[in-house]
């Protein structure tokens, strides 16, 4: 009985703690100002997909926020238990709770109307230094709620070093998840590689490794794979782009890239064609626009302001061709961040303060317009509510991220 009595006491105490920490917490941030959007153009029903991640400067100090809804959020006010996710991860973990338990990363997923897959990798070293490394395979049937999970040993695992997930696809009832290694080469030479595993999930197991693109180098000679920002990693995709890009390290410590030796690839999952994206032709796709772009899979979009004007320009992948230039409404900013997000068939263009020396005291500014004639939908800027009148210190408001949901 006594043990009993103490571990209830025990909680008590916890419970207790928890709630003075709260208290505490809630009366240092009750200072803090809120911030919102002030609608200049446009309707604000427009607000309601649109997250923005920030960070309140003052004085140094430094307290994360959120504004969704148009209302401020702070870290502090966030549940102990529940901290902020990738917004996609959330939405995936509310639909399917079961099926999400211990999952992450939004590149990992694949989902249509009837699946929801998964596929990591999970590796550590052995005593004697060598990887071991397997794929963690789930797939969620949405009608029945029937959830499949299973492992399997990663291919050739004895020479990597490293591997990442980059896109999962689910084509004839078989997974194909495309990675980036690390291959541990002989004497000093460097590997990397852009692998597209098959999985077949009848059989659970790995029917096909198929090496895209493979490249060893030397130092101080570097290789590296990059991807576009992805506005829709986990949708179903026919064609994915990466580069890849040289570069060389200087004895002074500097880093050169060598964008002449650099290419762009892309690849068709129904066709398994790789392509050299050369980008030759005047206003066609290219490397550097790629690297800079967003894609959806099917286009590419891009932000160019070398005219003096935001313009997003839009290429097809499968093409290369430009097949959309819109400007947007709005001016171009000297020191300025910007971030953008294409979703909902239109274009969340955020221009505000970033870290380091974008750091600003302007208000940011919102632009949501359509995707295909440029129609002006919403236009907006922060404006900060002051919790204390008196104390109208200079505050940076620093933004992090901006998400649609």
């Amino acid at each position: 009985m006594k043990r009993y009595l103490c571990s209830i006491i025990i909680g008590l105490v916890v419970l207790l703690s928890i709630g003075t920490y709260y208290v505490k917490v809630a009366s240092s941030a009750s200072g803090l100002p809120t911030f919102s959007f002030k609608t200049i153009e446009g309707s604000d029903k427009e607000l309601d997909p649109v997250i923005v991640q920030a960070t309140l400067e003052n004085n140094n100090l430094y307290e994360p926020l959120t504004i969704e809804s148009n209302m401020t959020t702070y870290g502090h006010d966030r549940s102990l238990w529940s901290d902020r996710n990738d917004v996609q991860i959330e939405r995936l973990i509310k639909k399917h709770r079961s099926f999400m338990r211990g999952k992450d990363f939004i590149d990992s997923f694949y989902e249509d109307d009837d699946f929801l897959a998964y596929a990591s990798v999970n590796n550590e070293y052995t005593k004697s230094g060598k990887m071991e490394a397997e794929f963690d395979i789930g797939v969620l049937e949405k009608k029945d709620e029937d959830e499949t999970s299973f492992r399997i040993d990663f291919p050739h695992q004895e020479r990597l070093m490293n591997m990442e997930v980059r896109d999962v696809q689910l084509i004839h009832s078989k997974l194909q998840v495309l990675t980036m290694n690390d291959v541990d080469s002989s004497d000093d030479k460097q590997t990397k590689e852009v692998h597209l595993y098959t999985i077949d999930l009848a059989k659970k197991k790995v029917v096909n490794d198929k090496t895209l693109v493979s490249e060893t180098f030397t130092y101080p000679n570097q290789v590296d794979f990059e991807m576009p920002v992805n506005t829709a990693p986990s949708q179903p995709n026919n064609m994915i782009l990466f580069s890849m890009i040289k570069g060389v390290n200087h004895e002074e410590g500097e880093y050169e890239e060598k964008l002449k030796e650099s290419k762009l690839f892309s690849y068709q999952y129904d066709t398994e064609k790789l392509t050299t994206i050369k980008g030759d032709k005047k206003e066609s796709l290219n490397l550097d626009i790629a690297r800079s772009g967003y894609t959806d899979g099917k286009s590419l979009y891009a932000i160019d302001f070398t005219s003096g004007k935001y313009q997003l320009k839009t290429f097809d992948i499968s093409s290369g061709a430009l097949t959309n230039d819109i400007e947007l409404n709005v001016a171009v900013g000297k020191e300025e961040a910007n971030f953008v997000a294409i979703k909902n068939g239109r274009v969340y263009f955020l221009l505000g303060s970033g870290m380091g020396e974008n750091l600003t005291y302007e208000p940011a500014q919102l632009l949501i317009a359509d995707l295909k004639t440029g129609k002006t939908l919403y236009k907006g800027e922060t404006i900060r509510h002051a919790a204390d009148k008196k104390n109208e210190q200079k505050i940076g408001f620093i933004i992090s991220t901006l998400e649609v949901i």
